[in-house]
């Protein structure tokens, strides 16, 4: 069976690379697909996600994946600072976002959600193949979830007028662009921001390692036998390097990548994604519109959608592989795929994910429906409302980070209160 799984990933990866091509005219269609793979990829064989980054530390006490976010985000936010030095910041599509009450409302919805779910905007869809009862679930109330936010976020002054803001910021979505602040230091602000956000991060970072090792001090610290396994020394012997070997084969395409591995892929792939759609990374608009999509199949029009979320209806008219971040979604899918097929891992993370209790059905849905209505008051979701924006060197994602937090540890109480 497993020879045969990486038969089939390997046929998959040139559907992707080659064959789809054909498919998709538009060429940015296409680098969307190849984009999405990426990332897809990247969080399966790094076993990665930013839900992890709250639940895994507490219900384990490993903060490793929380430290390497901030590592991530500060690598993205210098490859992003050359890029806005070089071209200018407003010759991209910049996400500076509002910081207000429905930032730190959907932060913590959304962190709430993605605790109980145990995935978040893009870890629902890497989940898919591995934890298809709670994935699916979990999406189908996302979907929801956005798209009875969507009136709100089209609408309410709460959520799209900025408590403060700053020049570039004013010029973009009306939030605080962080070289604003820092004009004289000689590079137009870019070395202070950057500066500041190591600061950020090594804040962060700092209480991770207290918070470690105070679980450690409590004997609370068990880890994740995962990160044990990433963390592994290499066995692979360059001097009996044969090409064609199980060893050779089990270095390139089975084991796990290390948490920074991983965050330096997703590093390099947002950075293409910057070159070629002059935007960010966001994931979570396309589930309201699908769940729109569906809806119309029962025959609801596209106007009376329009209508009730304050959307265009062409959005809903859309073929689903014409729209951009929806063909970038549909990518992630395939990306973890491919990656547990070519591993010879999918048949059995397949199976040992459809076990589930009914009442986790009801769980997955409260996940799913909060982080969704979460992704519509911050305007956007892990990647929309946190890496994004803070790789475009926004302050909004540093907001929504701590509230994301909060809400995250609200959530593991909350499950374990109805679990107990």
């Amino acid at each position: 069976m497993s020879k045969l799984e990486k038969i089939i990933g390997f046929i998959l990866i040139f559907v992707v690379l080659i064959l789809s091509k054909f498919y998709f005219r538009d060429l940015t269609l296409f680098a969307r697909l190849l984009i999405g793979t990426g990332i897809g990829y990247s969080l399966a064989r790094a076993y990665t996600g930013f839900a992890g980054s709250v639940n895994r530390a507490y219900r384990t006490g490993s903060t490793k994946l929380m430290r390497t976010m901030m590592f991530m985000f500060f690598i993205t936010a210098v490859i992003n600072a050359g890029l806005f030095l070089g071209a200018g910041a407003t010759s991209y599509n910049i996400w500076i976002k509002p910081i207000n009450m429905g930032l730190l409302a959907g932060g913590f919805l959304f962190g709430f959600g993605m605790s109980l779910s145990v995935c978040c905007a893009s870890g629902v869809l890497t989940d898919l193949p591995s934890g298809f009862p709670r994935a699916f679930i979990t999406l189908i109330f996302f979907g929801l979830g956005v798209f009875l936010g969507f009136p709100i976020q089209r609408t309410a002054s709460w959520v799209n007028e900025s408590w403060f803001t700053s020049a570039v910021g004013e010029k973009t979505m009306g939030g605080v662009f962080l070289p604003d602040f820092f004009q004289g230091d000689g590079l137009y602000g870019y070395l202070g921001a950057l500066l500041l956000i190591a600061v950020f991060g090594a804040i962060i970072s700092y209480f991770s390692y207290l918070y470690e090792k105070k679980q450690l001090r409590n004997n609370k610290y068990t880890g994740l036998e995962i990160e044990k396994q990433q963390e592994e020394k290499e066995s692979f012997k360059i001097s009996e390097f044969k090409l064609f070997s199980a060893e050779t084969y089990k270095h390139f395409f089975v084991k796990p990548w290390t948490l920074k591995q991983g965050a330096i892929a997703l590093a390099i792939i947002f950075a293409v994604l910057m070159g070629v759609t002059k935007a960010g990374w966001g994931a979570s608009q396309p589930y309201g519109i699908w769940f729109g999509k569906v809806l119309m199949l029962f025959g609801v029009s596209s106007e009376a959608l329009a209508n009730f979320t304050n959307m265009p209806a062409g959005l809903y008219e859309l073929p689903f592989f014409e729209h951009q971040i929806s063909v970038q979604n549909f990518g992630i899918i395939a990306g973890a795929i491919i990656y547990l097929l070519t591993a010879g891992k999918f048949s059995d993370a397949f199976k040992a994910g459809l076990k589930i209790r009914g009442k986790e059905v009801a769980v997955y849905a409260l996940g799913g429906i909060t982080m969704g209505f979460g992704t519509r008051l911050a305007n956007g979701c892990n990647v929309g409302a946190l890496y994004t924006p803070i790789s475009n060197l926004s302050l909004s994602g540093w907001f929504f980070l701590i509230a994301m937090i909060v809400g995250g540890i609200v959530s593991n109480k909350f499950n374990d209160r109805i679990s107990g």
